[in-house]
């Protein structure tokens, strides 16, 4: 009898481990409304609103363990949008503009543009555009300072969704589909052969592949940047899908009201992994670390790890790189190719650049987002004469330049 007490103690014990291991509310913000999340060096950041007068944002620095609140100077409206750029986060307040601040949320003040309704951010370099509810796109090449809207072909002003690859602008309408701006919003054209359904909720690329999230129509494909679509929404509910994240070659979905889905093969299949969220209306995903999260309607923070739901992935901070790096090239001296090897600790948008000794670019490497990770890329010298030259890495707010030698 005894044993037989023990045996039902250590299966209601392994039972009981795995479904605490599976979603967990974490003490960012208990009850409030998440609508966005932030990456950079600091930690992870989250937008919330609690109710109309209590509203800020908040950053954990150990993964979603502990966070504090770092809304001094933002004003207690609802927060609608959050972005890292640069070394700088900017946040945008339910009609009252986008505020910025430069020291990871210790200060808030208020950028050039002081009334609107901005749920999404995008940047080019150093150019930051913001989607306007109502109006369309706005271009900022000062940090902010100044705004101008950029919608010339924009037919459908009324922007749910931006997104930015490269030189490529993406905006999601209301209505009009996608849009696509290959020269920071000087012109626009429609990108939507295929796409059956035009309120488009969310953007992103994994990979080569762009993604749509619509209105009740689950997901769109594309594998050549708009220019046509296929659905890929095949084991996703019909509901509306308001947000992506990427880890790796794997995408997750946000589907309003059902909760969160995983594909591992861009789409053509979708696996619920919703247990434990008990909270389904779902506002924003982000990966970090070994982690995803999600936000949503008075729902707080969530987080599950990453390797709970994709095959391979570890889910020890230690797994990942610990922080930003650019390593010195191999071989060097070199003749005529060598290799360069950096590491980004989360989600970053990652631009690589080999320069002259009178500081001229010689060529760009890499530019476009990458997934937390360690990559190795080549360049080759073949036709530049010997002589010193310099690579630059860019990723968040990590800038590092280092030297090396071409030797014929």
């Amino acid at each position: 009898m005894k044993n037989f007490i023990f045996f039902v103690i250590i299966i209601f014990s392994l039972v009981y481990t795995n479904s605490d291991a599976q979603w967990e509310l974490t003490s960012g913000a208990n009850g409030s409304t998440i609508r966005g999340f932030a990456v950079n060096d600091a930690g992870i950041f989250a937008g919330f609103t609690a109710r109309y007068d209590s509203a800020g944002v908040i950053l954990s620095t150990d993964f979603g363990v502990n966070w504090s609140n770092v809304s001094t100077g933002l004003p207690a409206r609802e927060i609608d949008g959050l972005f890292a750029h640069s070394s700088d986060l900017f946040a945008s307040e339910n009609d009252a503009g986008i505020y910025i601040s430069t020291d990871n949320g210790a200060s808030w003040t208020v950028t050039g543009l002081t009334v609107a309704y901005i749920y999404y951010f995008a940047s080019i370099g150093t150019n930051l555009f913001a989607g306007d509810f109502n109006n369309g796109v706005l271009l900022s090449t000062d940090n902010g300072a100044t705004w101008n809207f950029v919608n010339s072909g924009l037919t459908n002003t009324s922007t749910r969704a931006l997104y930015a690859k490269g030189s490529n602008l993406f905006a999601g309408t209301r209505g009009g589909g996608v849009f696509l701006s290959s020269d920071n919003g000087t012109s626009w054209t429609a990108v939507n052969s295929g796409l059956t359904n035009h309120y488009i909720y969310a953007l992103i690329h994994n990979g080569s592949n762009l993604f749509a999230g619509t209105y009740n129509s689950g997901v769109f494909l594309s594998t050549n940047n708009g220019t046509s679509w296929t659905a890929a929404s095949n084991g996703l509910p019909s509901n509306t899908v308001v947000a992506f994240a990427v880890s790796g070659g794997n995408l997750f979905a946000g589907v309003d009201g059902s909760g969160v889905y995983l594909t591992t093969n861009n789409g053509s299949d979708w696996t619920d992994v919703t247990t434990g969220l008990t909270s389904l209306t779902i506002r924003a995903l982000k990966v970090s670390g070994s982690y995803l999260y999600v936000g949503g309607e008075n729902s707080g923070v969530w987080r599950r790890p990453l390797s709970e739901m994709i095959t391979g992935a570890e889910d020890e901070q230690n797994s990942l790189p610990e922080s930003y790096a650019l390593y010195q090239n191999y071989p060097n001296p070199f003749n005529p190719s060598t290799k360069i090897k950096y590491s980004v600790t989360q989600s970053s948008n990652v631009l690589l650049k080999v320069f002259n000794v009178l500081g001229n670019e010689i060529v760009t490497i890499v530019n476009e987002e990458k997934p937390a990770g360690t990559y190795e890329v080549q360049f080759n010298g073949t036709g530049l004469p010997s002589g010193i030259y310099f690579y630059k890495l860019q990723a968040g707010n990590f800038v590092e330049t280092k030297k090396m030698i071409l030797l014929k």
